[in-house]
């Protein structure tokens, strides 16, 4: 039995077109790119972070385990082609997008190249990412800061609204 520090931890936010579908079509499209996606959380409804005005997202993380676990950069070349196969554009800054995929974690790993930081810089700056994966994880020790997602989460500064989504 693996356990949550083995595994690797992907969120998946849309808040342009069908919302729900784009979630659908990127779980599909990681198992379809080899990512072993063992679980994933509930969706949420969030309110967008920062100053763009645009449409609320939704958004979930999916938990990743098995002995063919990709190495964390090729991972994360898979997800960006999943988000390119899904419209994803990069022409305003954190602005509306179709599907964003963010490696969080990756069996408590420590990195911070030009292509790849784990963990995720602003993971425990995030409700939105935060929620999702205390639903999965809550006693998952975050491998810098020492402090479990749940504790992350009770101490997140971010207090923008994140609610489960039922459509």
């Amino acid at each position: 039995m693996t356990t949550h520090d083995e595994n690797a931890f992907v969120s998946l936010g849309s808040n342009v077109g069908d919302r729900g579908g784009n979630l659908l079509l990127a779980v599909r499209g990681m198992l379809d790119a080899g990512l072993p996606v063992i679980r994933m959380s509930s969706v949420y409804e969030t309110e967008p972070v920062g100053t763009l005005a645009q449409p609320n997202f939704l958004n979930m993380v999916a938990e990743l385990s098995g002995p063919n676990l990709p190495p964390p950069e090729q991972m994360l070349a898979r997800l960006l082609r999943v988000e390119y196969a899904l419209g994803r554009t990069r022409e305003v800054p954190q602005g509306p997008r179709t599907i964003d995929l963010d490696l969080l974690l990756y069996q408590g790993e420590l990195r911070h190249t030009e292509f790849l930081t784990l963990p995720h810089p602003r993971l425990h700056e995030r409700r939105f990412v935060l929620e999702p994966m205390a639903e999965l994880a809550p006693n998952l020790m975050h491998p810098k800061l020492k402090r479990t997602i749940a504790e992350l989460l009770k101490t997140c500064p971010d207090r923008s609204e994140v609610r489960r989504w039922r459509p």
